[in-house]
């Protein structure tokens, strides 16, 4: 089995962040959100992806490499602007050729990987299998409803009145049957290819298309408050290691991770939280449900459910919480009152006032 990656959106929601960096690249457990789907592709099997980018790609193909680190072997595909998915799989028909494949979209995360739905795939191998998740708001969501037996019997994208709360999830497995459909649909009211509208032609053409529901948790970091929830989530899976240095005047409690390089100085952590190789963190607590990037410096500082990219400083301030401070930045000088919510883009300079 083959993998489709796509690694090309613009990330708007998550702007300022995203002006300076793609959302792909935006880390959760101080790890890039597309690396943590690399990953699970892996564990899944995968050998061989095609990673679809955009205006990005430079930055996206720096960080990735040549797949290695990740045990992939990575052909590198040019999307112009955002066509659809399905137009995705059109612009990569030579590479998959006519074995299965994964669709992957490289800003979610699935908590459980994706191995047990391969596996499911393999053993039925139906035309297409789609991972879904019951969600609360189903008009926000491509939709699926199915009959008993968990066969696909319809499909809407972004349906007013929603007749079904299966959304579909990040995930989509195909035969090489999806090449005739997609090679055959048009382009939607909004001038994109949805993968959608081939799903539904399978189905009404009598193939079998399937739904997996997935186990465990799925996010679509789209935005910060994702960004944040998923990184909650995966710092909840953390076990202690220390391999930095921690003075005897600072406390670590709960599931610490001090990676190394990084020295906590007359600090008090409470974990789960991860403090990258090269940190500093000095007179200053830590709290719960934090990420903090590589030589960051913190003094003087008390934050929670926060990330912070790599080189950013706080200094002074107190009660920064839910927040995301981007690469270089440098936030400081508050008097005291805490209570802040900050979302900082790269290189950014800010002085927090009560």
């Amino acid at each position: 089995m083959k993998s489709l990656v796509l690694a090309g959106g613009m990330g708007t929601r998550l702007r300022p962040l995203t002006h300076a960096m793609p959302k792909q690249l935006v880390p959760v457990a101080n790890k890039p959100v597309l690396f943590h789907g690399l990953e699970q592709l892996r564990r899944a099997g995968v050998t061989e992806a095609a990673v679809v980018v955009g205006d990005w790609h430079r930055e996206i193909r720096a960080a990735v490499g040549d797949g290695s680190r990740f045990g992939l072997e990575i052909t590198w595909l040019h999307q112009e602007a955002p066509f659809g998915l399905a137009h995705c799989v059109l612009l990569a028909r030579d590479f998959l050729a006519d074995d299965d494949f994964v669709m992957y979209l490289g800003d979610n995360v699935f908590s459980d990987g994706l191995a047990g739905l391969a596996d499911t795939f393999r053993t039925r191998r139906p035309a297409a299998q789609v991972a879904v998740v019951r969600v609360p708001n189903p008009e926000e969501y491509g939709i699926v409803e199915t009959g008993p037996d968990g066969r696909v019997t319809a499909l809407q994208e972004k349906p007013r009145r929603p007749r079904s709360d299966l959304a579909v999830a990040g995930a989509y497995f195909f035969s090489p049957l999806v090449h005739d459909a997609v090679a055959r649909i048009e382009p939607s009211l909004r001038g994109e290819w949805e993968i959608t509208d081939a799903l539904q032609l399978l189905v009404a053409e009598g193939h079998e298309v399937r739904a997996a529901e997935i186990t465990g948790w799925w996010r679509d970091t789209g935005r910060i408050d994702d960004i944040l929830d998923c990184n909650r989530l995966l710092l909840d899976r953390l076990e202690t290691s220390v391999q930095g240095s921690v003075d005897r005047a600072s406390t670590l409690l709960g599931p610490v991770v001090v990676e190394p390089g990084a020295r906590i100085v007359r600090s008090h952590l409470r974990g789960p939280l991860i403090v990258g190789a090269g940190a500093l963190v000095e007179d200053s607590y830590v709290g719960p449900h934090t990420s903090i990037g590589a030589d960051c410096v913190l003094t003087d500082a008390g934050l929670a459910h926060t990330i912070l990219l790599d080189r950013a400083t706080v200094t002074d301030v107190n009660g920064i919480h839910g927040s995301v401070i981007g690469r270089s930045a440098r936030v400081g000088s508050s008097p005291p009152g805490g209570g802040h919510r900050l979302v900082v883009g790269d290189h950014t300079e800010l002085r927090v006032l009560a």
